[in-house]
């Protein structure tokens, strides 16, 4: 596939629909990375939303209502559109809503805290999800691992940003990281569609595309990177 070199938050979401999806750091895993199509005028935390591709990850999600961008590869960060989302939920979660993942024994006790605060309390604050989950300093890495297996999983999935609120209601300090389940975010429609997706259609669909991004992708960086077993 023939990508133009991206100088823009416009340009780079037209390369990302083009594409599908993409991984969201320079390493690109053997795979396919948009970010190795920037242009050298970007440049990263300089405040400028049009060339800062690190403001870009809200932006897509806050003003694009077809692109979603979480932990989804690899336990990285990483992009994908509206229109491959259903194809790798097929994968993902195999026609599964959480409460039947959660009986099948696929959700550890941690993650389903973290799940049923997230679905009860929609663009939940990072900040605050530790609050309410309980979670103290020696607890820290287990929670990351936990928050990142329910974006993996493709159970829930960043939504935004906030900052944190003084007694007087006034934002304060750097924005912090929101999340939301997939179905508030997408809508309950996209587990539907991807239900009407075999798993091995998917595997096969997502698996053509990548060959498409990058011919020489190898079948176990493939089998990696779409989250197959």
């Amino acid at each position: 596939m023939l990508l133009q070199p991206i100088d823009s938050f416009t340009a780079f979401c037209e390369a990302l629909r083009a594409a599908g999806f993409s991984l969201g750091s320079h390493n690109n895993e053997g795979i396919f990375s948009l970010c190795n199509y920037f242009s050298d005028n970007l440049e990263e935390h300089s405040g400028d939303i049009e060339i800062d591709p690190w403001s870009w990850r809200i932006r897509g999600v806050t003003e694009c209502d077809d692109m979603a961008y979480s932990k989804l590869f690899l336990n990285k960060g990483g992009w994908i559109t509206r229109e491959w989302y259903p194809y790798f939920l097929a994968v993902r979660r195999e026609h599964k809503t959480f409460e039947v993942m959660q009986s099948d024994g696929l959700i550890n006790e941690l993650e389903y805290k973290i799940y049923d605060l997230v679905r009860d309390n929609a663009h939940m604050s990072l900040h605050d999800l530790k609050e309410l989950a309980g979670i103290g300093k020696n607890q820290n890495t287990q929670f990351e691992k936990a928050l990142t297996q329910q974006q993996m999983k493709m159970l829930v999935t960043i939504s935004g940003q906030k900052f944190k609120l003084s007694q007087d209601g006034k934002e304060y300090g750097w924005p912090v990281t929101t999340f939301c389940t997939v179905e508030k975010f997408f809508g309950a429609e996209v587990l539907e569609q991807s239900c009407a997706i075999s798993k091995r259609d998917a595997v096969d669909k997502i698996t053509a595309q990548i060959l498409v991004l990058n011919p020489a992708a190898n079948a176990k960086d493939i089998k990696r990177f779409i989250g197959s077993k």
